[in-house]
């Protein structure tokens, strides 16, 4: 029993940022059941990005484990709307749009997660129940001091900022969910630590066994800076094109290469470790992000698309479609990356960033052999290949000083 154990916290160690406490964990894996490990969602948005499968790739693993996920749909808090690094009132969302959003989440995370291991719920079948009573009762477990010892609570109190008192509930709701579904274990990103320790605190008010809290860290996007945000134009969605998702995991610069696999790949920690030696004894780091795009392309597409991504990409970097030679140029680009309209002319490619934007719109720009929009970025440390019209290529390399 204690090897099984070990091997499954060597398991769940990989990729997390903390675990609360790892004693507790060990002790409810050692209770020979199949613990409820649960997650929450809010329906903020209709798809889902790779920065959200995180949390669903250490489900997907506990599931291998035995164990049974609580897949939390947040159609109820969704309409409070999280206030979680949020300097102003995030503005809450209609019923339409949590339900449309919410069921295409359910669509899509089985790409991941086993469906017979996974319990689908939404919060609001026991927090439509509750009355004002029982909300007010709920809202006596906590005091405003511990609240504004949250972060983002604590700075917008300090400078003035409002902070709505339905803002001050979302954490009690998210932690009564727990006090619910009765977990045993709940998962979240580290930006989420304040809210899944509360869970742990009612639980114990309410006469259960605490959770154990573990968090995950924030993915990067394509830009390798930024927390991964459609918003932001650094996403890769799951939905997304098996094509255009191979070119963009291509794309992410080399020094965040390893934070994706070891946050995204399913791979074993051994095979993690014969990838990191093959670069470090000369090999391209270009063939292992091969490796990490095929696999991913697989794993929410199909292993056939997965097969011609890899295909066409390398056709379009190695082979025959391209013409016999292509010209290269190094472009210096601060840390923050250079848009794509900028680089364009930078590289000469185009006159004015204007006549970037103008062939953009039109359809009229590829990168690595895909169409490319103006909120492309390219950041220091990769390498692609820009093709203008039909007959126009350059391989462009950019770096942050002209070394």
């Amino acid at each position: 029993m204690s090897e099984s154990i070990e091997a499954a916290l060597t398991v769940i160690r990989q990729g997390t940022a903390a675990i609360v406490s790892e004693s507790e964990l060990r002790t409810k894996l050692g209770q020979g059941r199949p613990l409820r490990v649960k997650a929450g969602f809010d329906p903020t948005a209709p798809d889902l990005h790779l920065g959200h499968t995180v949390l669903l790739r250490k489900l997907r693993q506990f599931q291998d484990l035995g164990h049974t996920v609580l897949f939390l749909i947040g159609d109820f808090t969704g309409r409070i709307g999280d206030p979680t690094g949020k300097n102003t009132t995030r503005p809450p969302l209609s019923a339409e749009d949590v339900a449309r959003n919410a069921q295409s989440y359910e669509n899509q995370v089985f790409k991941i997660l086993d469906r017979s291991r996974t319990e689908v719920v939404f919060n609001s079948q026991w927090m439509g129940q509750m009355g004002a009573y029982d909300l007010v009762r709920l809202a006596s477990h906590y005091t405003v001091a511990r609240l504004l010892e949250r972060d983002d609570f604590e700075k917008r109190y300090t400078a003035g900022q409002p902070i709505a008192v339905h803002e001050f509930l979302y954490p009690l709701i998210q932690g009564y969910d727990s006090v619910a579904l009765h977990a045993d274990i709940e998962l979240g990103g580290t930006d989420q630590r304040f809210n899944l320790l509360v869970g742990r605190d009612l639980q114990r008010d309410y006469g259960q066994e605490p959770q154990v809290v573990i968090t995950l860290p924030i993915l990067e996007g394509t830009d390798g800076v930024q927390k991964m945000s459609k918003s932001l134009n650094n996403a890769i969605g799951v939905m997304d094109e098996p094509a255009m998702m191979f070119g963009k995991l291509m794309s992410i610069p080399d020094a965040v290469m390893w934070r994706y696999f070891e946050l995204l790949s399913m791979r074993p920690p051994t095979e993690l470790d014969e990838l990191r030696r093959f670069v470090n004894n000369g090999g391209n780091p270009r063939d292992v992000k091969l490796a990490l795009a095929h696999e991913l392309v697989g794993r929410f597409h199909c292993a056939e698309a997965a097969d011609q991504s890899r295909q066409q990409f390398l056709d379009v970097f190695s082979r025959g479609a391209l013409p016999a030679t292509i010209d290269e140029r190094r472009l210096v680009v601060p840390p923050e990356g250079l848009s794509i309209a900028r680089a364009l002319k930078a590289a000469e490619l185009v006159a004015t960033t204007s006549e970037a934007l103008r062939l953009l719109r039109q359809g009229g720009v590829k990168v690595d052999g895909e169409r490319a929009d103006e909120s492309w970025q390219f950041m220091p440390g990769s390498e692609r290949l820009v093709q203008i019209g039909k007959r126009r290529f350059l391989r462009l390399q950019f770096r942050e000083n002209s070394a």
